[in-house]
């Protein structure tokens, strides 16, 4: 079957219900049939739900734990220090985002989160390097917090290990969409790869739909790469009968949702899934998403196996930086 017949197929089934779970275990193998395997998993996923779980991903407990333990002390910092480094003080968006500075949904009157956004960065360089230069809207150096000097290393190690991981599922979705598994290797060679770690405080009162943790959105880059703090219920995701299907964290996974560039460049065979975020656990819940994304200068048209007579295409062609930058400045408003 065609990857465009099934998306078809997937189309006029019964909607999702739930989130599958991928194991990355055969993720370095070169036996193809192996390779072959996974990416008929990972393509059912992206074309049915546009989110997965995957286990054995590769990145050590230790590295999220201190990434997790740097960001409490971060957001426990006065408003005064962190606005320190405040994003809007920058021109590239990145650094301390305050509650409610950003909105994803434009019915909503804000998103209850506070986050600290950083690009790539060597841990011996701090000046602009190739891949910064590349980085289009985003480019120029990071800011990091001057009172905490222990919260770059403990970031960056994550951040560098999910880079890793994210760099290695281009093949795998190469493959699902029918294409070599070289086919991104020369549109991924400074791909995007922006960070946030993420603060909700427990939202208590009367429910108000227009002020949640993050607003009903979708992703704008090719994949992210999420993880969410255990046992803590906030994620859902939105399913074709318009019913909100809970991802809670499941222990020793990472959720991998889809975005808008690889919808777009797949002509919609790729899902890009709505979601959003709210937390009512009456505790504080932290996030890392790692937002994973082509070269900027990258044009997205439909690639060939995603586009038949029946599914002509249906976006205009963009490069991916300069989608990027509409999404941060309606959602910003930098």
């Amino acid at each position: 079957m065609s990857l465009v017949d099934t998306a078809s197929k997937y189309e006029a089934i019964q909607a999702f219900d739930r989130i599958p779970i991928v194991d990355l275990e055969g993720l370095s193998s070169t036996s193809p049939q192996v390779r072959s395997e996974l990416a008929h998993q990972v393509r059912d996923a992206c074309v049915n739900v546009g989110f997965l779980y995957v286990k054995n991903h590769g990145i050590p407990e230790d590295y999220i734990q201190n990434a997790l333990d740097a960001m409490k002390r971060f957001f426990a910092l006065s408003l005064e220090n962190k606005m320190k480094v405040h994003f809007k003080t920058t021109p590239n968006y990145k650094g301390y985002s305050p509650l409610l500075s950003g909105n994803n949904d434009p019915n909503n009157r804000g998103d209850l989160q506070e986050g600290f956004e950083f690009g790539w960065e060597e841990f011996n360089v701090r000046t602009d390097d190739e891949k910064r230069a590349n980085d289009g809207v985003m480019a120029g150096v990071n800011v990091w917090p001057p009172d905490l000097p222990e919260f770059r290393e403990a970031v960056l190690n994550y951040y560098h290990a999910a880079v890793k991981l994210g760099k290695s599922l281009f093949p795998l979705f190469a493959l699902a969409l029918d294409l070599p598994e070289t086919f991104f290797d020369d549109k991924t060679k400074n791909s995007a790869a922006i960070m946030r770690t993420l603060h909700y405080p427990p939202q208590t009162g009367p429910v108000d739909d227009r002020i949640i943790g993050i607003g009903a959105h979708t992703d704008w880059e090719c994949f992210t790469i999420l993880w969410q703090e255990p046992e803590i219920q906030a994620l859902q995701v939105l399913n074709r009968d318009k019913q909100w299907i809970n991802a809670p964290p499941i222990p020793g996974t990472l959720v991998i949702n889809l975005g808008d560039q690889f919808a777009r460049w797949t002509n919609d065979v790729f899902k890009s899934t709505v979601h959003r975020a709210i937390n009512r656990s009456g505790v504080r819940r932290y996030s890392i998403p790692l937002f994973f994304g082509t070269d900027y200068d990258v044009r997205l048209e439909p690639i060939s196996t995603c586009v038949s007579s029946e599914r002509p295409p249906k976006y205009e062609v963009v490069k991916a930086g300069d989608y990027i930058r509409t999404k941060l400045e309606a959602t910003y408003g930098h």
